[in-house]
């Protein structure tokens, strides 16, 4: 297997060059604020060329939500390698206390958030990132409860949970907080499971 590490160093380069360019552009946009930096300075900061900053990102948005598709990712991942006898809520509470509670204490938060709140361009982008990822969470969740794609339970859920880090923002205790809102979606989650009152982790083949 000689290729192997080659193809490691490869994509291990490609990660870092992608990282330094969110880097440099979150930088731009906290200095100087979103509309004022061009893709352009952009390249110049990160010291690269335009069109390897087009080859990792597909717009200046994209730039400040760099990890859109690892968030996506992971989110689905939580609920199709939950283990065995885990139902989908306490997979994604799981999932939510450890990815999600350490960075509500991340002090770059606010000025990350400030920043959105204040772009309109970056509201839109954000409202149609959350909305693609509730349609995939609730997607994974139907899929892995044997239910139609479009279950109106399994959307509810998903939106509900994505709504989680909104609420725990700015909470003296944002662990405390998502344990709270996790306790409601698990009762209401429990009220609606099918006869026989199967859980969700029963359904799990």
């Amino acid at each position: 297997m000689p290729d192997t590490p080659t193809v490691g160093r490869r994509e291990r380069k490609k990660a870092a060059t992608r990282q330094a360019i969110a880097d440099a552009a979150l930088e731009l946009f906290l200095e100087h604020g979103f509309d004022r930096v061009s893709v352009r300075d952009v390249a110049e900061r990160a010291d690269v060329s335009t069109t390897t900053l087009f080859a990792h990102f597909p717009g200046k948005e994209a730039l400040v939500f760099d990890r859109e598709e690892a968030v996506e990712a992971q989110l689905i991942a939580a609920v199709r390698e939950r283990p065995a006898g885990q139902d989908v809520v306490e997979a994604l509470r799981a999932h939510a206390l450890g990815c999600w509670v350490p960075m509500a204490s991340d002090p770059r938060l606010r000025r990350f958030t400030e920043l959105v709140d204040g772009t309109p361009a970056l509201r839109e982008y954000a409202e149609r990132m959350w909305l693609r990822h509730a349609d995939a969470l609730g997607a994974a969740v139907a899929e892995a409860l044997g239910r139609d794609v479009d279950d109106v339970a399994c959307a509810a859920l998903a939106r509900f949970v994505l709504e989680i880090p909104t609420l725990a923002r700015g909470r003296r205790n944002p662990a405390a907080a998502v344990e709270a809102v996790f306790d409601l979606l698990t009762d209401g989650w429990r009220s609606q499971e099918g006869p026989g009152g199967a859980t969700a982790g029963a359904d799990r083949g």
